[in-house]
This record gives C-alpha cells, structure tokens and sequence, in this order.
C-alpha cells in the first residue's frame, strides 16, 4: 500500500490531488464522469458576496500550448452558493474548499466571515491573485503592502485552514509567500494565471474584450515548477502546486521540487477525468519506484547533491 495523504495543519487530504479554481465548477459538472470522492479535494469556482456578470465576451482564447482566459470571476454570488450548491457539496466524500474573491478588504472579510459557518467547508483559498478583474485580485497580489494587508484581515475572522493563493506577477514570488506566512496563512498555493494577450492580425483587434488575460496550461509550467521550487524552500508551511500539469509526470515534478499537494486545472478543459487519471499515475510511479509514503519524494531534488 502507498500512502500519499498529506496534511494542512490538522487538516487531512486523502492524496496530494486536487482542482484549481475556475476549472471543475462547484464539482457537480464533472459528477458524470469521475467519483470525486477519490480526489484529495476539490477548490470551487471563485465566489463573491454578491453575483458577477464577468468581463464581455469574447474572454477565452487558445494560444500555442495554452489558453487566455477573462471570464472575470463570474459566479451567482454567496447566497447561491449557500442555498443551492452547498447542500449538495457538502456530502462530497473529500475536502471542498472555497475560493474567495472580493473587489475591496472588506469583501474579503466579509465572505470569510460567511464561509466560516458552514460546518463542512474545512479551509477557503484566498484569491488575491486574479489578473482578469478591474478592481481586486492582482491589485492586492502584487503589492506587498496590500497582501500582508488583506491576509492579516482574513486570518482575524477566518478559524478554518487558510490557504493564499499567489500571482506569478510579481518580481519576487518569495517575498509574497514569507508575508503570506507571517500573516498567519497554514498553506500557500501558486501560481495563479501569468498576465498575457493574444491579437487577431487579420481582423487587427485583440482576442480578448478585456485585451488582457491570465494564461495557463502547459506553456507556463516551467516558470510555475520554478516558483513552487523556490517558495517550498523559503517557508514552512504546505505548498500546493499549479501551472500546466496535465500528467503524472508533471504532477510528480512538482512534488519532487517541494510541492506537498497540485492542483488540476486547464488539463481537466480537455480531459473530465484528467484529475484522477493523475492520482493513478502518481500511485503507479510511487510503487514502481518502490516508495510506500508521499513524503518521502516530496522535495526530494533539494536533497540530491548536483
């Protein structure tokens, strides 16, 4: 047998996989085509207090091993999500976890405060990174004042596990995950979307309304494997890996760098049930390679003498 459970705080995952935000809905759209139960968790689509429309369209386009996105956090807001999704949810047999966004502090605040009453949400990820929104998100992810700022207010009134997600952004990922850290954060995850654009030279316009959009898929893996690299070995706290995993493989050169957990995101675009497919993939290598816990590869390249 393999053990490849790991833990936030006291809080514990089945296994190191889970779903990014933005990409496996509110985990019901995907029921038809793999058992959630078998993932370590599940991170739901952003969520705001109040609905958002989003950005016009268009706001997706495909780039050579990626995709853009400015969806621009559209969601039905908390008072949806409370009455019409979580009754369902919380009867998931993994961890679901929420992601909060908010255009202000306060908003923060507020939708931390609203999570924490809900008996079977055990952590939320704060999403102070999202480069698609006109106010919020990069705003706070890219300041070291107004990061340290906004986990500090969450950590004051959020009891659960909280994990800060992080921009790719920034001229140092490092400095960000130590304030992350200080502030109280149990995880930290990364890397949120990097800040990119596509042109249509036929029509000379954008392919993109907003222009802009965070990029993803396999194209920014090699920069995300490097930040994960260099935060797991500048905090004490679980990091959890994203940027371009679509196998196994990818998956394990994550954890190899450091990354106690991955998320799955663009890959699941193209594949339901590329999630479980890389849970499999994990299990396989681990006993090929004959280990019996995840810990044991876990940032294990920082122990090998180069």
């Amino acid at each position: 047998m393999v053990n490849l459970g790991f833990s936030i705080g006291d809080l514990q995952f089945k296994n190191p996989v889970l779903t990014a935000s933005g990409t496996f809905g509110y985990g019901t759209e995907f029921e038809d085509f793999i058992d959630i139960s078998r993932l370590g968790g599940i991170i739901v689509k952003g969520t705001t207090l109040e609905p958002r429309e989003g950005n016009p369209y268009p706001r997706m386009a495909e780039t050579p091993s990626g995709m853009l996105n400015a969806v621009g956090l559209q969601n039905k807001g908390m008072d949806y999500f409370e009455k019409s999704i979580y009754p369902h949810i919380k009867g998931y047999g993994t961890n679901v976890i929420v992601n909060v966004n908010g255009s202000r502090m306060e908003d923060y605040v507020a939708l931390a405060e609203r999570v924490s009453k809900l008996k079977y949400i055990p952590a939320i990820e704060l999403n102070i990174s999202c480069p698609n929104v006109k106010m919020g998100g990069m705003a706070f992810g890219t300041n070291e004042d107004s990061a340290r700022e906004v986990t500090r207010a969450v950590r004051a009134v959020y009891p659960g596990k909280l994990i800060v997600k992080l921009s790719p952004n920034v001229t140092d990922i490092v400095a960000f995950a130590r304030i992350a850290e200080e502030e109280g954060a149990d995880s930290i995850s990364l890397i949120n979307t990097l800040l990119g654009m596509a042109v249509d030279a036929e029509r000379m316009r954008p392919l993109l309304s907003t222009v802009t959009g965070g990029l993803s898929g396999p194209a920014v893996k090699p920069v995300a494997l490097r930040m994960v690299w260099q935060v797991a070995r500048a905090v004490k706290i679980p990091v959890i890996g994203i940027g371009g995993i679509m196998t196994a493989s990818d998956a394990l050169e994550f954890i190899l760098a450091g990354a106690s957990a991955i998320q799955v995101g663009t890959a699941s675009f193209i594949d339901p049930a590329a999630s479980v497919k890389i849970l499999e993939g994990i299990e396989q290598y681990m006993m090929r390679k004959g280990f019996s816990d995840l810990k044991e590869i876990t940032g294990r390249i920082n122990n090998v003498n180069n």
